[in-house]
């Protein structure tokens, strides 16, 4: 999602992983790729979501790193992959993903709700930083052949 106009374009501008770099592979396969997604990655497969994020898309993909993961209470992680809290899971994960492709230049200075495909809003916040609800958007526009990954420091949780 430019975020600042002038200090978040350089820390976009400084992003290892463009969209030209990552655009020949999938939301999942990038997510994968870029290593520091695991947990996401194993939730996104107990969810059964591995098919539809691999499908044609677009989608916006707001995707909490293992940090963000790790900042859950303890025994969160564990409980969500259980087979019995699939729906929980589906819920949470898909409330990360937006229909179509919004890049950071789509939202700098702007403050917007989105709808997730969870059927819940995002708050977005792009006037001072970037933040999606709670979290802070730490990477943007990393490209996939069937959207765009944005990188956040909190898993957001629906309401």
């Amino acid at each position: 999602m430019t975020f600042i106009r002038n200090l978040l374009v350089l820390v976009l501008l400084a992003v290892p992983m463009s969209a030209a770099s990552a655009g020949s592979k999938d939301i999942v396969d990038t997510a994968v790729g870029a290593g520091k997604f695991n947990t996401l990655v194993t939730a996104v497969k107990a969810a059964g979501l591995v098919d539809t994020l691999k499908g044609e898309g677009p989608f916006t993909v707001f995707a909490p790193t293992d940090e963000a993961f790790a900042k859950l209470p303890k025994g969160t992680v564990e409980d969500l992959l259980k087979p019995e809290n699939k729906d929980k899971l589906v819920k949470i994960l898909t409330y990360h993903v937006v229909p179509g492709k919004i890049m950071s230049k789509d939202i700098a200075g702007k403050k917007a709700s989105v709808k997730t495909v969870q059927g819940g809003e995002l708050k977005v916040d792009a006037m001072s930083g970037v933040k999606i609800n709670e979290a802070k958007v730490v990477t943007a526009d990393i490209g996939a052949s069937n959207g765009v990954i944005h990188v956040i420091d909190t898993v957001v949780l629906p309401k």
